[in-house]
């Protein structure tokens, strides 16, 4: 079991190896995470590690209670995730690999980073200035009839995208070519599908690849099927998660 420790960042949302992943960091805790992983050589990958929320809130609040103009603020690393932190988290994640950390004036940073290996949260460490936490390293197992489910799985998407370009029949991969390792492919379609965040993390945490992709073929054809009975649909930036404001 190859195990790791490292920085600790919650969101509200599911990051996938392979998936740019735009952070804006303006709350303390994490603040201080960029300080430290700035610290670390350029040589070296700049390592923290994501989990999607299960209960709590990515940023603090700044006045429980309001609005009793009393009430102090909630601080601290593991503010707003209750007294055992570890409960607010869902227990599969992913290893970011942080290519760029640019501090503003405001000491504020911006931060490009990419997902990268797949991790189980074992433990979290609240002792510190940001959370850190014990990792195990997931393997990514294929598991039997990868191939073919990712060229179903292609197509089906494909046809995903088609329904929600509307008439225009525009595609996301327009002029690119799709991948066809099934590991890649999984995880490409987990990341660009528009799904919430319990069914992504249900793919992120799946045993192997072709489970993942068996699941991704059921949902795409289920989220086809609804589209053909919609009206024509906003279009939707797919290759980019939202930056989110941490």
């Amino acid at each position: 079991m190859t195990t790791a420790r490292l920085p600790l960042f919650p969101l509200n949302a599911v990051l996938f190896p392979g998936l740019v992943l735009p952070l804006n960091v303006f709350e303390e805790r994490y603040r201080a995470m960029m300080r430290e992983l700035l610290k670390t050589d350029e040589s070296e990958p700049r390592r923290f590690a994501v989990v999607a929320i299960r209960d709590g809130r990515e940023v603090a609040p700044t006045a429980p209670g309001m609005p009793d103009p009393t009430a102090l603020p909630e601080k601290g690393p593991a503010a707003g995730f209750g007294p055992d932190p570890i409960q607010a988290f869902h227990r599969v994640g992913c290893i970011a690999d942080a290519a760029t950390i640019r501090e503003r004036e405001d000491g504020s940073f911006e931060v490009l980073a990419t997902g990268t290996k797949r991790v189980k949260l074992l433990s979290v460490d609240t002792s510190g200035p940001f959370l850190t936490a014990e990792l195990e390293e997931l393997e990514e197992e294929r598991g039997e009839g990868a191939g073919a489910l990712a060229e179903g799985v292609l197509r089906a998407f494909r046809a995903y995208q088609k329904r929600l370009a509307g008439a225009r029949e525009r595609s996301m991969t327009t002029g690119q070519e799709l991948p066809d390792e099934p590991s890649v492919v999984s995880y490409l379609v987990a990341a660009a599908a528009v799904l919430d965040t319990p069914a992504k993390q249900r793919l992120l945490q799946a045993p192997d690849t072709a489970t993942r992709l068996r699941e991704e073929l059921h949902l795409l054809r289920a989220e086809t099927a609804v589209l053909r009975h919609l009206p024509s649909l906003p279009a939707v930036e797919l290759t980019r998660a939202p930056t989110s404001p941490n």
